[in-house]
């Protein structure tokens, strides 16, 4: 069977981080392994409070595991320190790891920041350059970019700029921000340093927990599976969309994913 490892924040509500990203996998038909990185106190409402797990234990984690179990693909999601983006890069890059998938998670949708100062910047030298595929929200790829993304021709240039950083690939998930030609319609766009693809959806009513999660897992899977970079990223799309559509609200805020 292959196998997907998570390194990320826990998330007790299990709409996203590593409890989403199991879900996802197992959804998808592959082992789910998992590294927890931080201990977060959240609800469907709010982030109330982050506590990093120290980088010794996230190295060790990740090193147990890969003594044992060989590893297809794998995602970061919330790394949040500065120590703990240097020394996960260090391991991918000596044990050779491929099929890398980033998410750089900054800030919670309620505000919350999720990165310590200096650890974004940290990520862009050290992680993006070992990465297969990058994915920032409109947000994450305005900040990433130095863009101030507005229209179809800032989407498309952070894209590029992004892509310069090292990542073999970028998509820039398009959930928190209008269709850039008008429509009810989210984009993701993708890019490889030589093409551009488009994937469009509807865009469904509301507000929901860990879609950034779902989309990074699903993708990682894949990647796990054999399937090419962009058609990975593409079929996580449909799967992100199709979870949307399931999502059940159980609590005062955001929908949880039908995962």
């Amino acid at each position: 069977m292959k196998t997907a490892l998570t390194i990320a924040g826990s998330d007790p509500t299990c709409g996203a981080g590593v409890q989403l990203d199991i879900k996802v996998f197992q959804r998808i038909g592959v082992h789910g392994l998992s590294v927890i990185t931080s201990i977060t106190s959240q609800n469907t409402v709010a982030v109330k409070s982050v506590h990093p797990v120290d980088t010794g234990t996230v190295v060790e984690q990740i090193e147990v595991l890969l003594e044992d179990i060989g590893v297809d693909a794998l995602k970061t999601g919330m790394l949040y320190s500065r120590s703990t983006v240097e020394a996960v890069s260090a391991v991918l890059k000596s044990r050779g790891l491929s099929n890398v998938v980033v998410d750089p998670v900054m800030v919670s949708s309620s505000g919350m920041p999720l990165v310590e100062e200096g650890a974004a910047d940290r990520m862009t030298e050290v992680l993006f350059p070992l990465t297969t595929v990058v994915t920032p929200n409109i947000y994450e790829a305005s900040l990433l970019s130095g863009i101030n993304i507005e229209d179809a021709d800032t989407l498309y240039e952070a894209a590029r700029r992004i892509k310069s950083l090292g990542p073999q690939a970028v998509v820039i998930t398009g959930g928190h921000f209008p269709a850039p030609d008008g429509g009810n319609t989210v984009v993701d766009l993708y890019y490889d340093g030589t093409e551009f693809h488009r994937f469009d959806s509807e865009r469904i009513a509301g507000e929901y927990h860990g879609t950034g999660c779902a989309f990074t897992s699903a993708l990682t899977a894949y990647l796990s599976l054999g399937v090419s970079a962009v058609e990975a990223s593409r079929k996580a799309k449909e799967f992100v969309d199709s979870a949307v559509r399931r999502a059940s609200h159980i609590g005062g805020g955001m929908g949880i994913l039908g995962v």
